[in-house]
């Protein structure tokens, strides 16, 4: 196990965390805890921390460098350092209870060794002291021997019963980490009820697992551990994917065209069904949704020339382009999409043609003549589009 004071230092490769830390060095109660502690005692560098402070958190708030945004009476706050993207976040050490399962906790001021006793995970049950006095690392029970050996265990019986995200939690830590999660844990989460918690909440859950580097390997995992915690038609191995992947642009999301691809068994009804539950934001919903549409799919296999495949791929979310694959795809995402007329409807209005669907289907005609190299410029496209065609030398 690393030193204490080896454990502080490699904390500060956290991006912005050196001023961070340097602002907070004379706090006293003051902690790092969690993902940050754990990733550092396994020789990978932490994204972010998660600060926590014993007693009144005034000090730590007044002594926080760049952006503060304090979300509640409690003292949690979120802090952007000066110079720096990645937000980190700062709460006062406290113990949880639940009203009933699924229920947002009540909390209670409490010691840094009751703070620990409330996380989901022993792993994650880690403090390293960082503000005044010499570095301390503390765990709650087991969370060194656990993390050393590679296991995923939770704190108490009730855990998953409390917070049923913790089984979500559970399975991207499991994808993430490549650790095992001990048998007592796993006939906890069997037996968890995942639907007493809002579908808000899951469905913030679904989209950080779509994020994780294997988002595969988190849903698999997920749906190891509770098999209600997924469709049953929705499948964690689809084919195509990697092919997929491959033809993604830079501006394409690939956590949507992941769990599009995933979704591909299920009616399209039904997953919107589902994603509505979830409340997924309507644009993402309705880009996984397509995925699953062959109405969508159909018409861009079977397009051969560039007026055809403009045709089936226009307006079409680019995840599901790349999604329906082939040399079609290939040539809308790398080329076909990036045309555009350097002519308007008020150009065609100016020569006459009355608003409405004429105006439409001329541009549409002068859009497919420049998809297939027949009007490259202003002048053709607008011969095109009035009707007639300018000579070629």
């Amino acid at each position: 196990m690393r030193p204490p004071a080896d454990v502080l230092e490699a904390l500060r490769a956290a991006p912005g965390a050196a001023p961070l830390l340097d602002a907070l060095a004379d706090v006293p109660g003051l902690w790092v805890v969690g993902g940050a502690v754990r990733d550092v005692l396994l020789g990978r560098v932490p994204r972010e921390l998660d600060l926590v402070v014993e007693g009144d958190p005034a000090a730590v708030l007044a002594a926080l460098p760049g952006s503060v945004v304090q979300h509640d009476r409690f003292g949690t706050a979120t802090v952007v350092p000066a110079g720096a993207t990645q937000a980190h976040d700062v709460v006062r050490a406290r113990r949880e209870t639940y009203a009933h399962p699924g229920a947002l906790p009540d909390v209670q001021p409490a010691s840094i060794d009751e703070d620990l006793l409330r996380r989901d995970l022993t792993v994650n049950a880690l403090a390293l002291r960082v503000g005044a006095g010499n570095p301390e690392l503390r765990g709650a029970p087991g969370a060194v021997e656990d993390l050393e050996a590679g296991v995923l265990r939770v704190l108490h019986d009730a855990s998953f019963r409390d917070d049923p995200t913790r089984l979500w939690r559970t399975a991207r830590y499991a994808a993430r980490l490549g650790f095992a999660v001990e048998p007592h844990t796993r006939a906890l989460a069997a037996a968890a009820d995942p639907t007493t918690v809002s579908g808000t909440r899951t469905g913030n859950e679904l989209r950080h697992a779509m994020r994780e580097p294997d988002p595969l390997a988190a849903l698999a995992q997920a749906r190891a551990l509770n098999a209600r915690l997924l469709p049953e038609a929705l499948t964690t191995a689809p084919p195509r994917l990697a092919d997929a992947l491959a033809l993604l642009p830079p501006d394409g999301r690939a956590d949507l065209l992941t769990l599009a691809a995933c979704v591909e068994p299920m009616p399209a009804a039904e997953v919107v069904r589902w994603l509505d539950e979830l409340a997924f934001p309507a644009a993402d919903r309705d880009v996984v949704a397509a995925g699953s549409r062959e109405m969508v799919r159909t018409p861009l296999r079977r397009a051969r020339t560039a007026t055809e495949i403009g045709r089936a791929a226009r307006g079409v979310p680019v995840e599901v382009v790349a999604l329906a694959g082939g040399d079609q795809a290939r040539r809308w995402i790398d080329d076909l999409r990036h045309r555009r007329l350097a002519i308007s409807g008020a150009d065609l209005l100016a020569a006459g043609v009355p608003q409405g669907p004429e105006l439409g289907a001329r541009l549409s005609a002068a859009l497919d003549a420049c998809l297939e190299d027949e009007a490259p410029d202003r002048a053709s496209q607008l011969a095109v589009a009035l009707g007639t065609r300018l000579s070629r030398e």
